[in-house]
């Protein structure tokens, strides 16, 4: 049984990847098992100086789901490399950071930084609110997105990953955008902008209004919006948006997918994303699939 799969020339040990945000740089995962046995890790979303984060209530559980306003709160790019990049190396596992920004230059110097360290890929998270314009998202429009990823292109040593936001009329104009702008691979969905009210109280339950819809609600969005981009686009794609178990991971994959992210799932259950990797390893194995990379594109509409 081969679970390997290879994005942008880097070799995966099974298409499962701990989706940024939801995992740290996981250590507190690493006490309940080792979590090298993970095709990947997707880091924290790391920012060039550190970032407290946004005030509580940033966290909202909701139908199916759970809204986060959580606001970037990270220690720094700098402490990321010197403190938990050799600890994330020493695990195992292809090690990914994720970039974010508040300018276009923000966006370019973190990216200098990360291809001199040891991270095996960058995942650039192009949702952040543009301050230069606004708080208009650097990729809600193809322009945008081609901007932003031609400017990091030209710096970055790393093989590219440019994660999507779902909040957009036509996901795959920017996908698009993000390949021909130099893009190696893209990562889709980020979440979708929603909020919650307190009726009794009369008020948002996020302090901050609004905040990132995650969870199974919106697989059925992910995995349209997968499926749409894998008919356009020529380099791979990590699908996330939802995926619980090994059969959400391989719905993923057959619509298109090169990896999967699992992140809500870690919330609630430490032993999430090992769960999905037994459960599609042995889908694989009852379905006589010898390959998983197989199932990419599988999808059947006849």
């Amino acid at each position: 049984m081969n679970m390997k799969t290879t994005i942008a020339g880097v070799e995966f040990k099974n298409p499962i990847i701990a989706a940024s945000g939801t995992f740290g740089f996981g250590r507190e995962y690493n006490e309940f098992y080792d979590v090298g046995k993970l095709g990947g890790i997707s880091s924290k979303g790391l920012t060039l100086l550190p970032r407290q984060g946004n005030p509580p209530v940033r966290i909202a559980e909701t139908p199916s789901g759970m809204l986060n306003s959580v606001g970037l709160q990270n220690p720094g790019v700098e402490y990321f490399i010197q403190n938990e990049l050799p600890f994330m190396k020493s695990l195992g596992t292809v090690v990914i950071a994720n970039a974010a920004g508040a300018t276009e230059e923000d966006y370019v110097r973190i990216t200098e930084v990360l291809s001199e360290s040891d991270v095996d890929m960058i995942e650039l998270n192009i949702s952040c609110p543009n301050v230069k314009k606004g708080g208009m998202a650097f990729g809600v429009d193809p322009d945008g997105v081609s901007h932003i990823v031609k400017a990091v292109r030209k710096v970055c040593k790393k093989p590219l990953i440019v994660k999507l936001t779902p909040n957009v009329s036509d996901i795959t104009k920017n996908a698009l955008a993000a390949e021909n702008a130099g893009a190696d691979a893209i990562s889709l969905i980020n979440t979708i902008t929603a909020m919650a009210v307190d009726f009794k109280t009369r008020k948002p339950v996020l302090k901050v209004v609004t905040g990132g819809l995650s969870g199974p609600a919106v697989k059925p969005i992910a995995l349209r919006m997968v499926y749409e981009c894998h008919k356009v686009v020529k380099i791979p794609i990590i699908g996330m948006g939802g995926i619980m178990t090994g059969t959400d991971a391989g719905e993923f994959m057959l619509c298109g997918a090169s990896a999967v992210q699992v992140g809500t799932a870690n919330i609630f259950d430490p032993y999430a994303a090992l769960t999905v990797v037994n459960e599609l390893t042995s889908l694989c194995e009852s379905d006589k699939i010898n390959n998983v990379q197989s199932l990419i594109g599988g999808l059947s509409v006849d």
